[in-house]
């Protein structure tokens, strides 16, 4: 259920660290989500990208379908048809934005144009640098100084949504979901609204969008990774509008080894350790197995002592 009522999404000034650490450190500890400004992102090169994603949704299917992942339990190209609950959502996915290979492979397998190449090129190889140090900066609001993710994998989806008439007003574009990521960063469409985030009355509230910013939220692996300190929120995409919505998303999903486990400096006497270790592409075929969406799929990869907890 939506409600008319607002949470006030904290903005996170990227050319004011550290005087912003408690605010980042209070936003993604509690609401698990956050605007980015001064991101460093060209505001001409987010319009030619969203331009070019746009003009990659009308290319035929079939040169459409040869966008295949086989890194991921669920990767590359998404047509309407690839989940029932989700009619209106189609998407084209890149493995790891930080290889230059899976960005040439992807722009070669849809025949993009050297213009098109370029602008894709661009926009993640600065994209992903401004991800790095959105986590770097995460961690260090958690006290954790000089940590780096270089080495995870970025996975990068361009996501179109199919709104066509005013009958699709309301309807779900995509179902409640917490992010398969440490965190995801996102361009919001900024001519159409419909992300909605669950508050803690378990209501989906608006997140109109606000050009110019970069909208952050945590994943699941950043609660893991985080012992339990950041908060995976849950979010959906609902229509507004009888139009078409483009959104570009980029998640850091895991280290390049596959392996999720949770920050030795945040486990200690008053703080045991809340999830085992574990593969990444385990976690996601568990959730796409039984369709565990909303979280529950990290219940499967707890410590016994922390299960025996929810059972009392």
């Amino acid at each position: 259920m939506a409600k008319d009522q607002e949470i006030v999404v904290p903005v996170i000034d990227l050319a004011n660290f550290p005087a912003e650490l408690e605010k980042l450190s209070a936003a993604s500890t509690e609401l698990g989500c956050f605007r980015v400004i001064n991101h460093g992102m060209p505001m001409p090169l987010l319009a030619k990208m969203k331009e070019a994603a746009r003009s990659l949704f009308e290319i035929p299917a079939d040169v459409k379908l040869r966008n295949v992942i086989h890194n991921l339990e669920d990767g590359g190209y998404r047509p309407p048809t690839f989940s029932p609950k989700s009619p209106f959502y189609e998407s084209f996915g890149i493995y790891d934005v930080a290889s230059p290979t899976d960005v040439h492979s992807f722009c070669s397998t849809l025949d993009a144009s050297p213009l098109q190449r370029k602008i894709i090129t661009d926009y993640f190889e600065k994209l992903h640098g401004v991800t790095i140090e959105i986590a770097s900066k995460v961690a260090e609001s958690l006290g954790l100084n000089g940590c780096s993710f270089k080495d995870w994998t970025c996975q990068a989806r361009l996501i179109s949504y199919k709104f066509a008439c005013q009958e699709h007003v309301g309807r779900i574009g995509v179902p409640a979901h917490t992010d398969s990521s440490f965190l995801t960063v996102l361009q919001e469409d900024e001519c159409v609204g419909g992300l909605q985030i669950m508050d803690a009355n378990a209501d989906f509230i608006d997140m109109d969008p606000l050009p110019g910013t970069l909208f952050v939220n945590i994943g699941d692996i950043g609660k893991v990774w985080s012992n339990g300190k950041l908060q995976s929120v849950k979010h959906r995409v609902v229509c507004k509008k009888a139009m078409p919505r483009i959104s570009i998303a980029l998640f850091l999903l895991a280290p390049k080894d596959g392996s999720i486990a949770t920050e030795p400096a945040f486990i200690d006497t008053d703080h045991p350790k809340l999830y085992k270790t574990f593969i990444y592409n385990v976690y996601r075929k568990q959730r796409n197995t039984f369709d565990f969406r909303t979280g529950e799929t990290l219940h499967a990869f707890k410590t016994e002592d922390d299960r025996s907890k929810d059972d009392l």
